[in-house]
Parts: C-alpha cells; sequence; structure tokens
C-alpha cells in the first residue's frame, strides 16, 4: 500500500512526523487534499486545521497559524509558523 511520509515542525518545536493516507489542509488559494502519488507541489497554508489520517492511528487535526505546505515523492513537509497538535492517537 502505497503511503505519504509526513513531517510537521512548527517554527520553535517539532509537532509530528510518520506515515500517512491522507493529508488536508487549507491554503491560501483554498483546500488541498494529498494523497500517495500526488504530483510535486508547494503552496502556502492559511491559519485553520491541518488533518492527518496516519496509517497505523486515528485521524487528527493540527491547528496552524500559517506556513507552507511542500510535496515531492510522496513527501509531505509543513513548516508552520505555529502549530499546536490537537487530537493525536
Amino acid at each position: 500500500m502505497a503511503e505519504l511520509q509526513v513531517e510537521i515542525v512548527a517554527a520553535d518545536h517539532f509537532v509530528w512526523s510518520g506515515p500517512a493516507k491522507l493529508v488536508k489542509a487549507r491554503s491560501v488559494d483554498g483546500e488541498i487534499g494529498v494523497l500517495p502519488g500526488h504530483v510535486p507541489m508547494l503552496s502556502v497554508l492559511a491559519a485553520g486545521d491541518l488533518e492527518i489520517d496516519p496509517v497505523s492511528a486515528s485521524r487528527f487535526t493540527v491547528q496552524i497559524d500559517g506556513g507552507f505546505f511542500s510535496v515531492d515523492s510522496d513527501r509531505v513537509v509543513i513548516v508552520a509558523d505555529n502549530a499546536v497538535l490537537e487530537n493525536a492517537a
């Protein structure tokens, strides 16, 4: 099964990393949904919820205050201005 390798960092701390099936976020241009095999992209994130569906855990959210969202070769890197992990399992 294909999966995404996700890494989330804030300006001053590490937030989360691991394999995921889906990543959803709000960019300044609208909603982003990334599944394995997504084309490379770079986007500016708006403040709001980042949603992660890990491979072997329950879906959780991270509240972010904006930042950047990068996708390349099934690797997703999110660099947020500030990030708070809300309901991780």
